[in-house]
């Protein structure tokens, strides 16, 4: 298949949630809350970025996106390429069940 047209189509997929607040959870103990700006080749580009280390917090992962839910996102970043490789799930941050 061409590799063109795959690119098209992975980027038209990803079109509603350009714009939002997300929540990218990785295979490494990274989860990023920020603004997803586009979608490239092999990143996902967030701007106003919470690039949080999971060793770190004393909260688990959910309290923590809960809290950010809540409070609003607290950047530590302006920009963060994540490879999708390592992406496991996207979801809106307003889409974030609290519990």
């Amino acid at each position: 298949m061409d590799n063109s047209l795959d690119s098209a189509r992975d980027r038209e997929d990803w079109k509603p949630l350009i714009g939002q607040v997300v929540v990218v959870d990785t295979d490494s103990m990274f989860v990023y809350l920020g603004t997803l700006d586009r979608v490239e080749d092999q990143f996902l580009v967030l701007t106003n970025v919470d690039a949080h280390d999971r060793r770190e917090s004393p909260s688990t992962k959910d309290q923590y996106i809960i809290e950010t839910k809540k409070y609003g996102v607290n950047p530590n970043r302006k920009e963060v390429k994540v490879r999708k490789q390592l992406v496991v799930s996207v979801s809106k941050l307003s889409d974030v069940v609290d519990f």
